[in-house]
């Protein structure tokens, strides 16, 4: 297996995708990033030619923002491995996609299915059967009961807590330290405790 990987992304969230690349085995071959006025990351140099980053193999998204993550994995070579924190706990009954990111403290349970791209940031705890969609974000110390479907692009924000057989639609965004107690459609904002939704995006949709 090739050990060397390409960071697309160089703001905080890609300097734990680095580290945990590091953790991971691998070597950083090149960090490369859109931002012309970012020269270095941690002991990294950035580079802003991205035409040659078309031509790289095992490209990791390391990319907060769901929707660019999803565009540039039309662009260029993804990663088709994960990321994950050694001192993340997972059951052995995952599915996996390619190209997720998997933080320090995350739980995963048993029979989760987790598609490609997403990211499952710091102290997530992921029940039973759940399912995350392609570019999901699980943002740090999200709960997920058991039989939650989080569907493509959505957003849990920080600390929410969404109970069983709740599904949130494709590019919502749950509020940080909501609770989800009723299903959340596609393109809808959602905060409080109970969730409401606040602002329905569906005229102006991710995809």
């Amino acid at each position: 297996m090739n050990k060397e990987v390409c960071i697309l992304g160089a703001g905080g969230h890609a300097k734990v995708v680095i580290e945990i690349a590091e953790l991971s085995g691998y070597e950083i071959k090149q960090v490369f990033d859109q931002d012309a006025d970012v020269e270095k990351i941690l002991q990294y140099s950035v580079s802003n030619d991205l035409v040659s980053l078309s031509h790289m193999d095992n490209v990791f998204y390391a990319l907060g923002n769901n929707q660019s993550r999803k565009n540039n994995s039309i662009k260029y070579n993804s990663a088709g491995f994960n990321l994950i924190h050694p001192s993340a706990i997972l059951s052995r009954n995952i599915f996996f996609g390619k190209g997720n990111a998997v933080m320090a403290g995350v739980v995963i349970n048993s029979s989760v299915r987790i598609g490609n791209h997403c990211i499952i940031n710091t102290a997530a705890c992921i029940d039973h059967d759940c399912e995350i969609g392609d570019f999901a974000h699980i943002s740090p110390n999200v709960a997920l009961a058991g039989n939650v479907r989080v569907l493509e692009g959505a957003q849990v924000g920080i600390g929410a807590s969404v109970k069983q057989n709740i599904t949130i639609g494709r590019w919502s965004v749950v509020g940080a330290g909501a609770v989800v107690v009723k299903d959340i459609p596609d393109h809808c904002i959602a905060v409080g405790n109970p969730a409401r939704i606040i602002k329905n995006n569906s005229n102006n949709s991710f995809n």
